[in-house]
């Protein structure tokens, strides 16, 4: 089978070069042309574990990449389109680039093809695409809704070995060909299921919603044992426990962030205004999420007497560790609270150290912020520690070194992921999220 790709961003290239892994031609399609000359050479513009293997492995003889939306749409039976779907002012998903696309391919069709909607879509798009491909082309073009759920950081292997594969489609012929496509990663039919379109343009943004749902309750249950007294690992671990509830997305700290969940949450809401729907619980997730840095930020300046001055160690600066994204990354509200509030920071990240520095260029408080390649380098001389992204490298670290590089002896666990008791034996004091203070 023969497709095509557009749009050449997170979902677009995770997609196109696993397809293309398993044995299907892929013409992935982008206009940035400096991108695609980086993606010819195998070089990946962002990091997502085993990518830039499958990327090299295939190209060129199945897997290539074009800026030309007309060439790489002829002889192709499915067109996917993955291109940003961000958010406006109101908090609504803009759209405008996936009804861009849809038009290019609805003039260049020159034969029957299915265009299968990849990107984060709100309700109703599906019909605003179906009209326009039907006004603007001579040929038979069906609009697909598939949304895709691959977490950054093991993308690949969600794509591989999928929970299920959605197809919003009342066409049976373009699910019968989806399902031949993905018919490698879905061995066992009944994971891949056949919905209306309407249903699967809700599908993926409930899901982000129930997920961001669990961590902010967590969260606020961990604000509620931090004035009790109590330690939310405690009681994460004994709700985990039940089988209903399961353990999974049950982790407190400074919140969520990243492409997918703070944008698809107020979309959410945005979409249920728009019907007269008070998406409620979505909308107190948001709010929930927002607070959790300020907490931190309350104990660090009734802990340190005042941020004024501080020398602050940051590690981690992506929203979340395997990758270097850090679109919403809580680190980045952080660090702009601390600098705002007079202190100082060294932060450190292994793959955000790039993507942090532009980010906090674009927000303004770069000057204010150095960076070091090694976590032990970026607390010499610290006030305190904050450990913001929960990466492997950070939940093992050795505090006595810790301790002999930092001039004070603060460590502010915002993702609960150490052992305190290690902390306190080098001589530190710990605190996390919703746990009590250890050590004096």
């Amino acid at each position: 089978m023969k497709i095509a790709v557009i749009g050449s961003g997170y979902v677009g290239l995770v997609a196109g070069a696993c397809f293309a892994d398993s044995g299907t031609n892929v013409l992935c399609v982008d206009a940035d042309e400096h991108k695609l000359e980086r993606l010819r050479r195998g070089d990946i513009p962002f990091f997502e574990p085993l990518l830039a293997e499958l990327v090299k492995r295939n190209s060129p003889h199945r897997l290539d990449f074009t800026s030309d939306v007309a060439k790489a749409i002829q002889g192709r039976e499915v067109v996917f389109v993955a291109v940003g779907t961000p958010p406006s002012e109101d908090g609504s998903a803009d759209v405008s680039q996936v009804l861009a696309v849809a038009e290019q391919v609805a003039t260049a069709a020159t034969h029957d093809l299915l265009l299968v909607i990849k990107s984060t879509v709100p309700l109703g798009t599906h019909a605003r695409v179906t009209e326009l491909v039907n006004r603007l082309s001579k040929h038979r073009i069906s609009v697909v809704s598939n949304p895709e759920f691959l977490k950054e950081g093991d993308a690949v292997n969600d794509f591989f070995k999928p929970d299920r594969v959605v197809i919003g489609t009342d066409d049976d012929r373009a699910f019968q060909l989806l399902s031949k496509l993905y018919s490698p990663y879905a061995r066992q039919r009944s994971k891949i299921q056949h919905i209306s379109p309407k249903s699967a343009e809700i599908v993926q943004y409930a899901s982000n919603a129930l997920l961001a749902l669990r961590i902010s309750f967590m969260n606020e249950i961990a604000q509620l044992c931090d004035a009790a007294g109590a330690d939310v690992e405690e009681v994460r671990l004994a709700v985990g426990s039940d089988e209903r509830i399961g353990s999974r997305f049950l982790y407190p700290g400074l919140g969520f962030g990243g492409s997918c969940f703070p944008k698809d949450l107020r979309a959410l809401v945005r979409t249920g205004a728009e019907l007269g729907v008070n998406m409620g619980l979505a909308a107190s997730a948001v709010r929930a999420n927002e607070e959790r840095v300020g907490a931190l930020l309350q104990h660090m300046e009734q802990d340190l007497g005042g941020l004024g001055g501080k020398q602050i160690a940051v590690w981690g600066i992506a929203f979340k560790p395997r990758t270097d994204d850090v679109r919403e990354a809580p680190a980045i509200r952080l660090i702009q609270e601390l600098v705002t509030r007079g202190a100082t920071v060294c932060a450190t990240d292994p793959q955000a150290l790039e993507s942090g520095r532009e980010r906090l260029r674009v927000v303004g408080v770069e000057q204010h912020v150095t960076f070091a390649t090694a976590e032990y380098a970026a607390c010499e001389g610290a006030d305190a520690l904050v450990i913001a992204t929960d990466w492997n490298e950070y939940r093992n670290p050795d505090f006595h070194r810790v301790r002999e590089l930092m001039r004070g002896r603060h460590v502010f666990d915002g993702r609960n992921v150490v052992v305190p008791e290690a902390a306190v034996e080098a001589g530190l004091i710990y605190r996390g999220v919703g746990r009590p203070q250890r050590g004096t």
